[in-house]
């Protein structure tokens, strides 16, 4: 029981003094900070302009189709990495799963393009 209270000691050490920055950190802008904002820190910021306009406005749902479509396809890169990678130790059977996980991808995306969700007016 000593020689594992000596070894993880240091860790135990380590942990704690983690702990305690961290709490010291995160607690010292409270105490320290000036709490008396002005008008103009409170006000709205947009680029440099006053605001114009409502910001609660409704989007055109085409940006939430597009963001959609940017992680489908930032999703297929990410799949399609290590699949290349592993293609020689998976054989035949990865690469037409792939070729069926790349074709659904693709028959969405013509699906997309058909109904005109990436045409902008």
């Amino acid at each position: 029981m000593d020689a594992l209270l000596r070894e993880y000691l240091p860790i135990l050490l380590f942990l704690g003094l983690a702990i305690v920055l961290a709490a010291v950190l995160a607690l010292l802008p409270f105490v320290a900070a000036k709490r008396a904002p002005d008008p103009e820190k409170n006000s709205t910021y947009e680029c440099g302009f006053e605001p114009f306009g409502d910001s609660r406005k409704q989007f055109d749902v085409r940006f939430y189709l597009v963001a959609i479509l940017f992680i489908i396809f930032d999703l297929e890169v990410a799949f399609l990495f290590p699949w290349a990678i592993s293609l020689g130790e998976i054989g035949v059977y990865g690469f037409w799963s792939m070729m069926i996980f790349l074709g659904i991808l693709t028959i969405g995306f013509i699906y997309e393009w058909k109904k005109g969700a990436l045409e902008w007016e």
